[in-house]
């Protein structure tokens, strides 16, 4: 009987591969002078480079409950990086926005995270990037998710 071949393990690697992403994250902000990078900061701070955003919707759009995302929302005012404030047509609604460290802080996230994607972009040739593209986008199974990803990342080379 021949010996059954091992499976190919995409989601292992995949969660490896973030992982790296996320330590390299942390190491490169480290020495930009901000050593407390938690996972969520990344797309959180984008957003609210944009915009304030109110806390149910600052889950909604990062795809988390609205409990936790009060919870991220607490670690960046304790870290001094956004405040909440009623807002000014709704009373009952509290808005997160960035103070002025937290802006820094943004634009150091944003800043490392293009040098990360400028150096993987430089390690592949054109097809051999559409080619990752598009595994990544096929393991995307959430519709609703995907949908929003179509929206906003756009292929490589468009």
């Amino acid at each position: 009987m021949p010996p059954e071949s091992t499976p190919y393990r995409f989601g292992d690697l995949l969660a490896r591969a973030r992982q790296s992403w996320v330590n390299e994250m942390a190491k490169r902000l480290t020495l930009r002078g901000y050593s407390e990078y938690r996972r969520s900061d990344a797309a959180t701070m984008r957003l609210l480079a944009d915009r304030s955003f109110a806390i149910g919707e600052l889950g909604e759009v990062l795809g988390v409950t609205r409990q936790a995302a009060r919870k991220v929302v607490d670690q960046l005012e304790a870290r001094g990086l956004a405040r909440t404030e009623r807002d000014a047509t709704d009373a009952r609604q509290l808005n997160v926005v960035l103070s002025p460290e937290g802006r820094r802080y943004s634009a150091a996230v944003t800043a490392v995270i293009m040098e990360l994607n400028e150096e993987v972009v430089r390690r592949f040739e054109p097809e051999q990037l559409l080619a990752v593209d598009s595994a990544l986008r096929a393991v995307i199974f959430d519709g609703s998710l995907r949908e929003r990803v179509e929206r906003s990342i756009p292929p490589p080379g468009q």
